[in-house]
């Protein structure tokens, strides 16, 4: 009896130690949503919503908020406006680091939702922010606005008028915002012809962790944009010092096919953060796919090394 129990457990030990061995051999590809998956149950249901706020360092960022789900767009919307009023119904929900954009009587009097199109009328007090506000203001509407699923265009009027002219600087404003107007906007331009915009993706830090700042440039540089955005990521120098880039200077895209919605990128080894288990560090995957998100209208990316996928990332907005 004590030795068929003495086999038994020799056979689970050696079963579970070659089931081991085989994951460390073969590694299941890891898919990562650009939805934030936790869902906190509460008398009324909560999820990580995705939300664009003024950091620390004055970059319009990326993080996560606990909002309650709506599945009506217009009150999503107007909640995402109301957490950009300074001192308003959200402040406790804006995390450490970030702040609000918008004056705090600031008034949202109408939301009109329209296929692709979404217009916001709010009062005055949005006029009196200074040009660097302002535009951080715009920025922050339009980002917020167009994580909206199938909102893509922002009409912003002020007490039932359409914005003609930039307040600040007397500048035509073109509607409708679109994030192909960019963020948190670099210029290396030395032709007005021909100028191209695309927007990376960078990590930042704050006492709560890793997140995302969206930095759109502006060049002449005429490459596919998944190209310019590895080259951006891969560079020993990032314009500002307190931006970071988890991605090694020495990762190159070898290949890369857009088919089906489905943009499928081949690296060098230098992706892994470690070659010996074939991982991917999680700030190099969003990166590069939310950087693919704002570039490209994809629904997925795949990643994968010398032609192995890796992993993959579904590119979803929120709902």
């Amino acid at each position: 009896m004590l030795r068929k129990f003495a086999y038994n457990k020799i056979f689970r030990t050696t079963g579970m130690l070659l089931l081991f061995l085989m994951l460390l051999l073969f590694p299941v590809s890891k898919e990562y949503s650009l939805e934030d998956e936790n869902v906190v149950k509460t008398s009324v249901t909560e999820a990580k919503t995705e939300v664009f706020l003024l950091d620390k360092d004055g970059f319009i960022a990326r993080t996560k908020v606990d909002m309650k789900n709506e599945e009506d767009s217009v009150k999503t919307a107007t909640k995402l406006i109301e957490l950009l009023i300074t001192s308003g119904k959200y402040e406790q929900k804006i995390p450490n680091g970030f702040k609000a954009v918008l004056p705090s009587d600031t008034k949202i009097n109408e939301v009109v939702i329209d296929k692709e199109n979404i217009t916001i009328d709010l009062s005055g007090d949005i006029l009196e922010l200074n040009e660097e506000m302002f535009n951080k203001a715009l920025e922050a509407i339009t980002y917020n606005l167009t994580t909206i699923d199938g909102v893509k265009y922002v009409y912003l009027k002020v007490d039932g008028k359409v914005l003609e002219k930039n307040p600040t600087n007397n500048k035509i404003i073109k509607w409708p915002l679109s994030r192909q107007n960019g963020i948190n906007k670099t210029y290396d331009v030395v032709s007005y012809k021909d100028v191209s915009s695309t927007t990376v993706y960078y990590v930042n830090k704050n006492n709560n962790g890793y997140y995302y700042v969206p930095v759109t440039k502006l060049s002449n540089d005429k490459r596919d944009k998944i190209k310019i955005i590895v080259d951006e990521l891969t560079s020993s120098h990032i314009y500002e010092t307190n931006l970071m880039s988890f991605l090694n200077y020495n990762t190159k895209l070898i290949n890369y096919e857009l088919k089906d919605g489905i943009l499928t990128l081949n690296f060098n080894e230098f992706l892994f953060d470690d070659t010996s288990s074939k991982s991917i560090l999680e700030e190099v995957i969003y990166s590069i796919a939310l950087s693919v998100r704002d570039n490209y209208d994809v629904d997925e990316v795949v990643f994968t090394v010398d032609g192995n996928e890796i992993t993959k990332s579904v590119i979803k907005n929120i709902e």
